[in-house]
């Protein structure tokens, strides 16, 4: 089970910098349920966000 998460996971981070292939791309949209990215992806832009603030706040003070 951890392992299909880690797969969601780096497909999610994959496809948010632009970096997927086509292969793994095609795999991701032959999968039975959205659930799991949708899970990961909102996991995965919070974590962005807010890793981005905390960069920012230590720049900026």
């Amino acid at each position: 089970m951890l392992k299909s998460w880690w797969k969601v996971f780096k497909s999610v981070a994959a496809g948010a910098f632009g970096v997927q292939t086509e292969a793994n791309r095609q795999h991701d949209f032959q999968q039975k349920s959205i659930i799991p990215f949708i899970i990961v992806g909102v996991i995965f832009v919070l974590l962005f966000i807010s890793t981005l603030l905390v960069i920012v706040n230590n720049a900026v003070t």
